[in-house]
């Protein structure tokens, strides 16, 4: 059968974590971690996510919101998982006694809920309030609203950009881009139809348009559309307008960048590029053992062979895998 050229969906998403990548596939997801040791630690687990089993879930426009939710909640319990291998062991003090008494033993979830609802907190006092907040020191200027909220949009996307650029500088943080570099060739190289090896996952781009950078550049994006039409004259109704709009913005933003990993029309390579851009700062190019993590993570979630043969007509047998291991040995 002849081989396919084109890309093909696989469904498959994933996110860098400390040392390792997290991999989900539907409902199963897997967090692949290079321990202090060398050795490679895979953790399968299964989540439904929120209201699982109910039809509002698979509503357009809506399903982002609890897609969004869902990525907030997988990503703490990763990057938890990741880092439980690099913490020093400490004798637990009397706030860890307290908070494990008052919850039962449930410390850590505890603390976990009380992070990711901090995370976004902040999120929004930085890309949402406070660009606000910049664009009115504009007023006495610029008369015109619907012009003053281009101005802030482009004030949002430029801390946004400060932001990621600034913690690049941070060791940790470029080893996660290089991780975050990894996770995209192995989506990647599955998607052009190439058999998950380390080779073939080197050469392939550290860039995709399904990724969560994206997704908040279309964020940010759609808000602009968005509160370009909508206009209050109370201060405090504008910020509390841009907060409980952000689910909105947020469904609205998934299907757009749904849209982008199933399609590659003009119109869609041209709404992609800014992301795409962006990426290059929040992806870097990884080594071979941080691939060897992305591909154990991968192969945890997927069976890429069935995927390959099914949509791209070919198999690939044990012989072969032998044979291209021992080509990237040499």
């Amino acid at each position: 059968m002849a081989r396919k050229k084109c890309n093909r969906y696989s469904g498959i998403g994933g996110q860098a974590v400390l040392e390792g990548i997290m991999m989900k596939n539907k409902e199963n997801y897997a967090v692949a971690v290079r321990k202090p040791d060398g050795e490679i630690e895979v953790e399968l687990e299964y989540y439904q996510g929120v209201l699982h089993g109910h039809k509002i879930k698979e509503l357009p426009f809506i399903r982002g919101i609890f897609n969004f939710v869902d990525s907030l909640i997988l990503g703490t319990r990763a990057l938890n998982y990741s880092a439980s291998f690099y913490e020093e062991e400490e004798e637990e003090t009397k706030l860890d006694k307290a908070l494990n008494k008052m919850s039962k033993g449930n410390a850590q979830k505890v603390l976990t809920g009380f992070v990711t609802v901090l995370s976004v907190v902040l999120a929004v006092g930085i890309f949402i309030v406070l660009p606000y907040y910049i664009s009115s020191l504009f007023d006495g200027y610029i008369r015109n609203r619907s012009l003053m909220t281009i101005v802030e949009g482009i004030i949002r996307i430029g801390i946004f950009v400060l932001y990621v650029w600034g913690i690049s500088a941070m060791q940790d943080i470029r080893r996660l881009y290089r991780y975050h570099g990894a996770e995209h060739k192995c989506i990647n190289c599955i998607e052009k139809g190439r058999p998950l090896t380390v080779h073939n996952v080197m050469r392939s781009s550290r860039l995709h348009r399904r990724c969560g950078t994206s997704f908040l550049f279309f964020v940010f994006f759609v808000s602009i559309i968005l509160f370009f039409f909508i206009q209050v004259d109370s201060v405090a109704a504008k910020v509390v307008l841009r907060v409980l709009l952000l689910p909105v913005v947020a469904g609205i933003s998934y299907e757009i960048i749904r849209l982008a990993g199933r399609s590659d029309n003009l119109l869609v390579r041209i709404l992609s590029a800014p992301g795409m851009w962006i990426q290059r700062m929040t992806t870097k190019e990884p080594d071979e053992s941080m691939v060897e993590v992305a591909i154990a993570a991968v192969e945890a979630v997927f069976d890429w062979k069935n995927y390959l043969y099914e949509n791209f007509g070919y198999e690939v047998d044990e012989t072969w895998m032998e044979q291209e291991s021992g080509r990237e040995d040499d």
